[in-house]
């Protein structure tokens, strides 16, 4: 009814958009403030949650490109076609392995889509050598989103993990 008048003042209708994020990995989920390295802790890379994997395997949980695939497997970064920039770091620390226990499946520019293996990475071996597997799921441009929280306790891959609002 009041269309016209509303976008000839510059307001335009609030749209609210919620989905879900699928589990990059099976596991516990744990909160970023109880991930015991302060660049996830406190956010500096943005919100989202934290997998304590329970199996040694990373996949998509958007359809997008492969944007950083870091050389060393310890982490992927991600594009989705929605806008959605996400980051999945397995492990703290795990950088210094130098790949050592991990296998890449894509590489920097690929096309993914959700479900798509990402990662393999050797799980017992970096727990034996001393390292935390957590695995921080990061949404970089959280500013873009009103709402980022977990939505689980306990997770499987491919299955409902993050709650996000727009």
């Amino acid at each position: 009814m009041f269309g016209k008048l509303k976008k000839k003042l510059g307001f335009s209708a609030l749209s609210t958009t919620f989905f879900e994020l699928p589990a990059p990995a099976s596991g516990d989920v744990v909160a970023l403030d109880d991930v015991p390295d302060p660049t996830f802790r406190d956010g500096v890379l943005g919100s989202g949650a934290a997998i304590a994997p329970s199996q040694g395997r990373i996949v998509s949980p958007i359809d997008g490109i492969a944007d950083i695939v870091f050389p060393t497997g310890h982490a992927v970064s991600l594009r989705g076609d929605n806008g959605m920039k996400v980051l999945i770091h397995i492990g703290l620390d795990t950088v210094n392995r130098k790949g050592d226990g991990f296998r890449l499946h894509v590489q920097s520019g690929q096309r993914v889509t959700v479900g798509t293996l990402l990662i393999e990475f050797d799980c017992e071996r970096l727990l034996a050598d001393g390292y935390d597997v957590i695995t921080p799921v990061i949404i970089c441009n959280s500013e873009d989103y009103t709402s980022i929280h977990a939505s689980v306790q306990h997770v499987t891959e491919g299955a409902p993990f993050l709650q996000i609002q727009k």
